[in-house]
């Protein structure tokens, strides 16, 4: 591995019946509240009462900013900022999952920015200081919880980035998996492929000698290709919740990455993707992730044919090491297609109309990827194969 500094100051505070904890934590920081969340589904499920009964009982000034998009827009975000400079809102408090939370770390420090926020995602500025904020979460997927970056959608410009600053880790997070439960089977899904993406894109690194990354990541990976069919099947269940949960946490918070970069070249593209035709997040990188392994097996076939024997348990005896590794994505893809994510663009009614607008979207800031550094001609030949 390489030599780094590990900074994560969130306070993660985990189980059944944690939400107790949130005004005590609120507190700290001041009594102006602004609540961030979705399209209204934790009105459906009760959490919203909750949350609002807690605040008010603490006699909180509570603001609230409703409708963060899946792929959060930089016009929801400015809307938040603006929210907190006229009312002078002292803490911001995320209800939801990592698009609320990811909206939530712009908005922070757009609070605190005179100029266009958008200029902190394209990195034009650096921020200098931030609103504090918690998070309550609901979905486990993104481990955006418990890092510091953050995905925004310009949908003006259809580009989509990621950022992040030490200034923007959540104070706290408080993470209960029954809140879980009434996320939707599709929705449980999706999260599933989205951290177990996370987790690829740290196992294929730049770096060597990773034996204690590589023993994690491959350990959080088997936990999950574990419970998840089971989750699908028993939405409801506690244990099951917890442990994809804690998976989705662990997969991005930078414990599994001490060292290196991990590569985030399928991020880029499919962040490419959803900025043209604003599709889920993970349901892009489930098509893309594996046509992204096929066309960089070259590149090491050993490491693409350990993760196969070691989490998806291939077995080796007589074959070659390149075959070994085309057998793991292979059952990497049934994995995926077993729980019913999608497997091609058609899914999602794209054609190749808008490949080359796709390219050069994802060709924005040039060569990219750690593992392997790709090209436009890489890029178009992925999202080719993704068709």
């Amino acid at each position: 591995m390489n030599a780094f500094s590990f900074y994560n100051p969130v306070k993660l505070i985990f189980g059944k019946g944690q939400l107790e904890k949130l005004t005590t934590e609120l507190a700290v920081y001041g009594k102006k509240v602004l609540v961030v969340y979705g399209g209204g589904s934790i009105k459906k499920n009760g959490l919203y009462d909750q949350v609002m009964s807690a605040l008010k009982s603490a006699n909180m000034d509570v603001f609230e900013l409703a409708g963060v998009e899946p792929n959060p827009r930089l016009s929801t975000a400015k809307r938040g900022a603006e929210i907190c400079k006229k009312e002078g809102i002292d803490v911001v408090l995320a209800v939801g999952g990592g698009s609320v939370i990811d909206c939530t770390k712009l908005i922070v420090a757009a609070a605190k920015y005179e100029g266009d926020a958008w200029d902190l995602v394209t990195r034009k500025a650096i921020p200098k200081e931030a609103l504090p904020f918690g998070t309550v979460l609901t979905l486990a997927a993104t481990g955006s919880e418990m890092n510091s970056g953050s995905v925004i959608t310009n949908e003006e410009t259809q580009e989509k980035y990621g950022w992040g600053s030490p200034l923007v880790f959540p104070k706290f997070s408080i993470l209960d998996p029954v809140n879980t439960f009434t996320v939707p089977l599709d929705q449980t899904v999706y999260g599933i492929v989205d951290m177990m993406s996370h987790m690829f894109e740290q196992y294929y690194h730049e770096a060597t000698n990773t034996p204690v990354h590589d023993e994690m990541i491959e350990g959080v990976l088997r936990a999950v290709i574990e419970a998840a069919p089971k989750l699908v099947k028993d939405l409801e269940n506690y244990e099951l919740r917890e442990t994809i949960l804690f998976a989705g946490t662990l997969g991005l918070n930078g414990f599994l990455r001490m060292g290196y970069n991990g590569d985030w070249a399928s991020h880029n593209i499919e962040h490419a993707v959803s900025a043209v035709y604003d599709i889920p997040h993970a349901g892009g990188l489930a098509i893309i992730f594996p046509r992204w392994m096929r066309h960089n097996v070259h590149v090491n076939p050993e490491r693409f044919a350990k993760l196969a024997k070691n989490v998806f348990h291939v077995d080796p005896t007589g074959k070659t090491t390149e075959k070994i590794a085309l057998e793991g994505i292979e059952r990497l893809e049934e994995f995926w297609s077993s729980l019913d994510a999608p497997t091609n663009f058609a899914d999602y009614h794209i054609d190749d109309s808008k490949i080359d607008l796709m390219v050069e979207k994802a060709m924005a800031n040039g060569k990219y990827g750690n593992f392997n550094k790709l090209d436009e001609a890489d890029t178009k030949a992925i999202l080719t194969a993704c068709l």
